[in-house]
């Protein structure tokens, strides 16, 4: 993964903050200086949280954990869900509803009915219907396809959120607060860095800017999950090692037991005992050789 530069963020207009009077004090370590009445944000300070961030990321990916993305402002949303898409990851994009981490088993029934929906509109089951029927089930379909068609796949609660404008989206923050879910934001000079547990300090409001962060982040989400189907492949490898090795071990067990037992000469009946003569003068026989 490329490391951002100082210039690809000034060239995306990531520095720019918002007006003085709508400031938030918490955010003075990460303001460089203020400029016609406009806070102008210290890029040092925005790249090497983006490194913090981009490594958190990076290691819930490659343990497998979901992390959902979330952004309902115009600008963000067709940048966070291609790159949700991309790395095969949940999203909120159109709206965020009340509960839908701290009510996940409501939320669920409601993919499953969007499920079910799509099911029968697809198998022909609802041939039989009548139109206006069919017409209510696609407008339900569709309804539900639009709000939460980005969380389909999602079977659990997500490991972390990562979300663009947070004080925009502070009932989802509350709620992942609540679970103790990890939160990654871009926090804009009007916020509070606090809110969240890793807080990149960057223009929230351009498309451009919005777009070279997620897509930074996006990224070491992507390392984070080949290495981990690298891990994947190592480990069924070795398995299959071992295995082959056990494999070997066995056979030649079994070809030294086939050769003692030719190599053992049976007594007079079968029984396996020793033969009359080959034993030592003087010597009692077997129980099995007796005579009767």
């Amino acid at each position: 993964m490329e490391k951002l530069s100082y210039n690809e963020l000034l060239e995306a207009g990531v520095h720019f903050g918002h007006l003085r009077k709508k400031w938030n004090p918490k955010m003075l370590p990460y303001i460089f200086m203020e400029k016609k009445g406009i806070h102008i944000i210290d890029l040092y300070k925005t790249l090497e949280k983006l490194d913090e961030a981009a490594a958190a990321l990076k290691n819930i990916a490659r343990s497998g954990k979901k992390i959902m993305f979330v952004a309902t402002k115009k600008q963000a949303k067709e940048t966070m869900e291609e790159q949700a898409r991309r790395v095969g990851m949940p999203f909120a994009t159109e709206r965020w509803l009340g509960g839908m981490l701290t009510n996940f088993t409501t939320i669920r029934k409601s993919i499953k009915k969007l499920q079910t929906i799509e099911r029968m509109l697809s198998d022909g089951s609802a041939e039989n219907m009548t139109k206006k029927e069919r017409l209510v089930l696609s407008r339900e379909r569709d309804k539900l396809e639009k709000v939460i068609g980005g969380v389909v796949q999602l079977n659990r609660l997500p490991a972390a959120l990562l979300i663009v404008d947070i004080g925009h989206e502070h009932i989802a923050i509350a709620e992942a607060h609540r679970l103790n879910i990890t939160t990654f934001g871009m926090v804009d000079t009007n916020c509070d860095p606090n809110k969240v547990d890793f807080a990149v300090p960057a223009n929230d409001d351009a498309a451009k800017s919005i777009a070279i962060v997620v897509k930074y982040l996006t990224d070491a989400i992507v390392e984070g999950l080949e290495e981990r189907a690298k891990n994947k492949e190592e480990m069924e490898d070795a398995r299959h090692d071992g295995r082959d090795e056990f494999s070997d071990k066995d056979e030649e067990i079994r070809l030294a037991g086939e050769e003692d037992a030719d190599g053992q000469r049976k007594g007079p009946r079968g029984k396996g005992g020793p033969r009359t003569a080959d034993r030592k003068p003087g010597a009692r026989r077997p129980m099995t050789q007796r005579k009767k």
